[in-house]
Parts: structure tokens; C-alpha cells; sequence
């Protein structure tokens, strides 16, 4: 998915340990039904699951006056969006009474924690159709050499993914000879106005080419396409936002389920963690003001991001401008306070919390971004988590790619990502003509980087590092929160954003999460959390 962050590196329980399935666990929501309707989804993947001191910002408004406030929260001796700090700074007393997320704030089973990710993994990887069915796949597969110049001849007739597969298992062998001589095949066989797979197949080649000549800026300059303008950029983030429902799914769902937690709220406090443009906002306020009795004093604080940053062309005041105007025009009490660093450098004292605010947290697309215990011994997304935690929020929505990339190693690693993105690419041939330069501009800006970067980079510089949603279940509830459901009334809306889509875009239900697939792969999963009060961190 879009990138939150310009990356530093390629150009791109029901119990506490619940038991592993590897099979499929997801129901497709019948959209010509009623909205609570379901039926099974027979398919040939495998789904993996789970069973079952604050910023000084004034003093507030009274709720009654539709008054609009946007206050900037304290900043960061660094603004470097690096996840990778020295040292973790102890958070302020945490005025909801529970621990808190600073360095030694609070203790978990972490080894317990690393136990159940490692068999997790494991069951993924060895059950993995998908590297089953590219293992010895090639008709050429097992020969020692080659004859380039015969097999650039033969390329008309060569198999695209068995030859990206060829190449990337010369990377993982180390036969950098081989591996070379297959990009120069490949660059033959591919193009950006062509085929998904040959579209996908530019990226892919790319990412080999940059994975072997270096680390860091040296892939970053691997890339061949331009840097685009903030204006540049935006249009292209805005072409993937209209044909492809990924982020519209994500702010349909989750403004569904903050809708139902905070009824009946008097104030609400809603932290996002990837606030991009404020989109997701501008819809939800316009359903609160159509609140019975009322609507809410709503605070909302965004915390940002340099691509977000460089595309908008401005700071988050801007988004701040944009929701108080809807808010006023709304007559919505409301106001704004801005995050600017990464979500990695997040403190109790960043994000403005009040007491007396019914406080909900978003994730939509970025928690993959935060370095884990693999990446570092800080391990941010379980600090963030912790942290989140110890707020007491109503509820936490979390919202991500259905893909398996964090630990696998490289060649499964790259066999989910060609895996994944085939369904992507295919997902957006059905909604523009292949030789659509916006299409192009939108998928060489928006998603080769991520691409890119998966297959490159290692590391600290890897931060396209998804989870699948069982492995989600097990950080969620090991960080003291137990799973909600996410309701009809969030199916039923997804669903009816899903109608201005092609008809091969469906929605499922896994244990209560929702996920929206594109045919039988399922691309995006939402949930829902809320601390789980019989867990005490």
C-alpha cells in the first residue's frame, strides 16, 4: 500500500495462545444480501489465522460552543524519521491509572511473545502453497549454465514468472552471474504499459538489480524513475485512491466502528497514526453532525509523515485547516493538534491527550511500517502497541495488507510479494486502459517503491514489513487487547462503497475481522480491539 514514509533505502484469544489454523478461515459477504448476511467462500489459498505529563494545549471548549481550535504538540529533538532511536524515554505519569510504555514501563512474556511468532512463521513458510507451487516449476530449472543469447531469443515464448522466479532464486543462491543474466531477460520481456505481470514485473526486476548492487542510498539511486513533485505526487496518490478501493476500505470500515464506540460521547479523542490528507475525517464528521442530540466535541490529533509531508506540499496545519472548515461548516466542535515526527518516535507527551475524552486510536496502513523485535531490540510496534494500551481507549482500529513479508526469508519473501501484487496489478488493469499515463505515473511513484523495497532491502532499511493477520491476533492480544467485532453495519457500508467497483472486489469475515479480497486473494484486512480487561501489563 502507499508508503507512509519516505524510506531511507530502496526505490523502494479467546486465549492468551491460541492454537494456529492453515486453512481457510474467511467468509465472503453476499453483497446482494441483507447486511448481516454471509455465506463460505470455498478457495484454494490458504488463510492463516488465529482462533479464537501531557502537551499543554489550553484549556478545552465547553461543549456547547462550535468553536474550532489546532494546537501543535511538543517536538522531537530529532526530526529524522528514522525508527531507530538509542534510547526510549519514559512517558509522564499516565493520569488513566495503567502502566505505561516507556523503556521500563512495562513486562511481558517477550520470549513467550518470540515463541509463538516463530511457530507462527514456521506453520506459514512450510505450508505456504504458494512456494510449493513455484518449487521446481521451471523447465530449465537445475541447469548449471546458460546461453543467454538463446534464451533472449527464446523470450516470446518463456514463462515471466518462472524467469523472475529463476532470477530470484539466483540472488537467494548468491550466483550473481546467473542472477544478472536472467535481469537482462526479464528486461526484455516486461513493460510499464503492459500486462499486470509484466507491469509487475518491471518492479520485480528492478528490486533484483537493486538488491545486488549495494545497500542503502546505493538502491535508493538504483531506481531509474524520477522523484516526482509534491503536486506530482498528490495527483498520482489521488489516481490509485479513485480506482482502487484499498484506502477507501480502510476509512469506510474503521469510521463505521469509531461511529458505533463513541455513541453516545460527549467528547472524543481520535489519534491516527498515518493522518495523510485528513480524507477519512472530512466523512466522518459530516456523520457526526447527524448525531441525535448532537454532536461530539471532537479533538483529533494526526501524526505525520515526510511523504505525506512532501506530497500535500505542507505541514499538517494544512490538514488541520482543511477539517476545521468542514467541522464549522458542520457546526461540529472541533480541534486539531499535529504529531510531527514518525510514529516510531511517539510518546504519552506527542499526541495531546485530556482527561474527560473518549479516546479511539486508527492504524490505517502503517503499523507494518514500525520496526519489530526482528529489526531491533526496541522493537517499536510493541512499544507503540503498549503505549496505546495504556491510554484506555474506547477501541483501536487497525487496518492492513494481507501479506506475509516481515521475517520470511528473501525467495519466500518474494514469492508473497509477486504473489500479492499480481492480485494488485490486476485489481487496477480492470479500472484503466494499460496505456494510461496517470495509471503508470501512479504505479511507478505509489507502489513500485514499496516493491521495491521489499525485495532490496534488509534490515533496518526494510521497512515494508506486513504481517498477516494472524500474526496481528498474536501482538494485539499478548499487548493486553482482546478482539471486537467488526459490526454488520461496517460490512454492509464497505459494501456499498464496494459498488462503484468491479464485481471481483468482495469482502469476507475472518473471526470477527473484516477483509476485502480481490477474487480469491485477500488483499486488506480491518479489526478492531479494545483493552482487554482481565490482562494486566
Amino acid at each position: 500500500m502507499q508508503t507512509s514514509q519516505k524510506h531511507h533505502s530502496a526505490a523502494g484469544l479467546h486465549m492468551l495462545y491460541p492454537q494456529v489454523h492453515c486453512s481457510p478461515q474467511f467468509q465472503v459477504i453476499d453483497k446482494t444480501k441483507k447486511k448481516n448476511a454471509f455465506s463460505d467462500i470455498p478457495s484454494k489459498e490458504s488463510f492463516f489465522t488465529l482462533e479464537s505529563s501531557t502537551a499543554s494545549v489550553g484549556p478545552l471548549p465547553s461543549y456547547e460552543s462550535p468553536s474550532v481550535s489546532i494546537t501543535s504538540g511538543p517536538s522531537p529533538s530529532s526530526h529524522s524519521q528514522s525508527c531507530i532511536s538509542s534510547d526510549l524515554h519514559p512517558s509522564p505519569e499516565n493520569v488513566y491509572g495503567s502502566p505505561l510504555s516507556g523503556a521500563s514501563s512495562y513486562v511481558y512474556d517477550e520470549a513467550g511473545f518470540k515463541s509463538k511468532i516463530r511457530e507462527l512463521e514456521v506453520s506459514l513458510l512450510s505450508s505456504d502453497p504458494k512456494v510449493e507451487e513455484y518449487s521446481g516449476f521451471s523447465p530449465v530449472a537445475g541447469k548449471s549454465s546458460w546461453n543467454w543469447d538463446d534464451l533472449l531469443a527464446l523470450t516470446p515464448q518463456l514463462d515471466l514468472k518462472e524467469v523472475l522466479l529463476e532470477a530470484a532464486q539466483a540472488v537467494a543462491n548468491e550466483d550473481f552471474a546467473t542472477a544478472c543474466g536472467f535481469i537482462d531477460v526479464l528486461e526484455q520481456m516486461v513493460s510499464v504499459s503492459g500486462t499486470p505481470i509484466q507491469r509487475l514485473g518491471t518492479y520485480m526486476a528492478e528490486g533484483l538489480r537493486a538488491r545486488l548492487q549495494g545497500t542503502g542510498g546505493n538502491i535508493y539511486r538504483a531506481l531509474k524513475c524520477n522523484e516526482p513533485t509534491g503536486r506530482e505526487l498528490m495527483s498520482y496518490m489521488g489516481v490509485l485512491y479513485e480506482i482502487c478501493p484499498y484506502w477507501k476500505f480502510a476509512y469506510t470500515a474503521a469510521n463505521a466502528a469509531i461511529l458505533e464506540a463513541v455513541a453516545g460521547e460527549k467528547r472524543v479523542h481520535i489519534i491516527d497514526f498515518q493522518i495523510a490528507q485528513g480524507s477519512q475525517y472530512l466523512f466522518l464528521i459530516q456523520e457526526l453532525a447527524k448525531r441525535p442530540g448532537g454532536p461530539p466535541l471532537l479533538r483529533v490529533t494526526g501524526v505525520d509523515d515526510s511523504q505525506s509531508r512532501f506530497a500535500r506540499g505542507g505541514g499538517l496545519s494544512l490538514i488541520g485547516e482543511k477539517l476545521a472548515d468542514m467541522a464549522r461548516s458542520c457546526g461540529v466542535p472541533f480541534q486539531f493538534h499535529d504529531a510531527v515526527m514518525s510514529g516510531c518516535k511517539v510518546h504519552r507527551e506527542h499526541l495531546g491527550v485530556e482527561p474527560g475524552f473518549a479516546v479511539v486510536v486508527n492504524f490505517p496502513y502503517v503499523l507494518h511500517h514500525m520496526p519489530d523485535e526482528s529489526v531491533s531490540v526496541e522493537n517499536h510496534r510493541d512499544r507503540l502497541l503498549h503505549l496505546i494500551k495504556s491510554l484506555g481507549p474506547k477501541l483501536v482500529t487497525l487496518v492492513e495488507q494481507e501479506s506475509n513479508t516481515n521475517t520470511s526469508p528473501f525467495l519466500s519473501r518474494f514469492v508473497e510479494t509477486l504473489d500479492y501484487y499480481t492480485a494488485m496489478f490486476e485489481s487496477i488493469d480492470a479500472a484503466r486502459p494499460r496505456d494510461d499515463k496517470q495509471r503508470i505515473s501512479a504505479e511507478q511513484h505509489c507502489v513500485a517503491r514499496d516493491i521495491v523495497n521489499m525485495i532490496a532491502c534488509e534490515e533496518m532499511e526494510r521497512v515494508e514489513r506486513h504481517e498477516v493477520l494472524g500474526k496481528w491476533r498474536v501482538r494485539m492480544m499478548m499487548a493486553g487487547f482482546m478482539g471486537w467485532p467488526v459490526s454488520s453495519s461496517a460490512a454492509f457500508a464497505a459494501s456499498e462503497m464496494l459498488k462503484g467497483y468491479d464485481k471481483n472486489y468482495k469482502l469476507g469475515e475472518s473471526e470477527g475481522a473484516l477483509c476485502l479480497f480481490w477474487k480469491r486473494r485477500p488483499m486488506a484486512t480491518c479489526s478492531a480491539w479494545k483493552p482487554n480487561p482481565n490482562q494486566i501489563m
